[in-house]
């Protein structure tokens, strides 16, 4: 199954590539890896804003990586030249938790974005990883993930 029959068959469509909203851009690609900057979570267009461990559950920390990673996988389609199938592997993802200090499970939360990865593209989604607690995230929102790519 390609990488858009496993999109569709997620009922994931993604959305319009968002655009850079300081000095920096969406990515950079470099021979064969691209760079996507941070992008923070968003419900309903708007940023995603809550700390895990005082207003937000795992689960619902869970959901918003998910979100975030369907908004990775738009940039990564742009800096593809439109084509996922140029993706070779996903290489490493950095997650951002803006959680209390007591919250431990910034892991957890980040597995929504991990499991996607490796729903939509198999053993090449499967990458290595870091999950930090942060104090706040840029607006508020409560995960903001970055993400690097081997493209052909």
């Amino acid at each position: 199954m390609s990488v858009y029959e496993k999109l569709k068959a997620l009922n994931i469509e993604l959305p319009t590539v968002a655009s850079p909203a300081a000095a920096y851009l969406m990515y950079v690609q470099t021979g064969n890896t691209v760079f996507i900057s941070g992008h923070i979570a968003k419900k309903d267009g708007k940023p995603w804003v809550g700390q895990l461990g005082k207003n937000m559950s795992t689960d619902e920390g869970k959901q918003a990586a998910r979100a975030v990673a369907i908004d990775l996988l738009a940039t990564l389609q742009a800096a593809c030249g439109g084509d996922l199938k140029r993706v070779k592997r996903i290489v490493k993802v950095m997650s951002l938790v803006n959680s209390t200090s007591d919250f431990t499970e910034q892991h957890l939360v980040t597995n929504g974005a991990s499991e996607l990865f490796g729903e939509v593209f198999g053993e090449q989604g499967r990458h290595a990883r870091s999950a930090f607690g942060v104090a706040q995230i840029p607006l508020g929102a409560c995960v903001e993930i970055e993400l690097i790519a081997e493209v052909a």
